[in-house]
């Protein structure tokens, strides 16, 4: 199984692994990609105003840029510790034991606007680049991922659990990905998609199925693994679940 995280906009600062190094991360057929836009950061944030306004950030966000500035050299995390926030948080990665930890390494993925998509034991900078960003002289990242995540994702044999959100579902498809949407319901059993608890709920989820000692297969298995969790989790589609809580 693979469960497709989305990233978070927030990372964790430091590490203690060495700098980046392409060739160690998973799915290295999409290094070049990878490549280029790191060159592309590096080589933005030489221009602080150009990548403030390229980055959607602040003036107050400048030390984002800087981190963008020192790609090459600045010292990796497993990427399921370097990213924070509510979904994380959730997900809870530090309070894993030993064995949990290994089978959250091969089953949980993040998706990247920089590296694609790697894998949680993946050692990574901090850096600072959004799904729906345009990378001067690059384009859309939708335009620079789709051709050759579409590929990589589809030869994926395993079980796919997409949880990414609209921007980095957008990089790449992958049919027949079970999709969760997060919802609530009120006392006359009306459902809305709902965006405060959404992350939340999905981190739970990520957590469930990282960590039960049997390999979830199909919908069934990841319902289960869910209400084990203490998660209502319905499935609405042949490969869609709605995760239920109340308005």
């Amino acid at each position: 199984m693979l469960v497709l995280l989305p990233p978070s906009e927030t990372k964790a600062d430091g590490g203690d692994g060495r700098c980046l190094d392409l060739d160690a991360l998973s799915f290295p057929t999409l290094n070049p990609v990878r490549r280029k836009l790191a060159d592309a950061l590096v080589d933005l944030a030489q221009d602080v105003p150009a990548s403030l306004s390229a980055l959607d950030l602040s003036p107050r966000q400048v030390g984002e840029v800087e981190r963008n500035a020192r790609l090459w050299s600045s010292p990796t995390t497993p990427a399921l510790l370097r990213y924070t926030g509510v979904l994380y948080d959730a997900l809870d990665a530090p309070s894993l034991t030993g064995a949990q930890r290994e089978r959250a390494r091969e089953r949980l993925a993040v998706a990247s606007a920089l590296f694609g998509v790697v894998r949680a034991g993946d050692a990574i900078p901090a850096y600072r680049l959004s799904g729906g960003s345009t990378v001067p002289g690059l384009g859309s990242l939708r335009s620079v991922w789709r051709p050759v995540l579409e590929p990589v994702l589809a030869e994926v044999d395993d079980l796919v659990v997409d949880l990414r959100s609209g921007p980095y579902a957008a990089l790449a498809r992958v049919p027949g990905a079970i999709t969760v949407r997060v919802v609530t319901e009120d006392a006359h059993g009306r459902r809305k998609t709902v965006s405060h608890h959404n992350k939340a709920h999905k981190g739970r989820l990520a957590a469930a199925l990282a960590t039960t000692a049997s390999e979830p297969a199909d919908v069934d298995d990841v319902v289960a693994a869910a209400a084990a969790a203490g998660l209502r989790c319905e499935q609405t589609g042949k490969t869609a679940l709605e995760i239920v809580t109340e308005a």
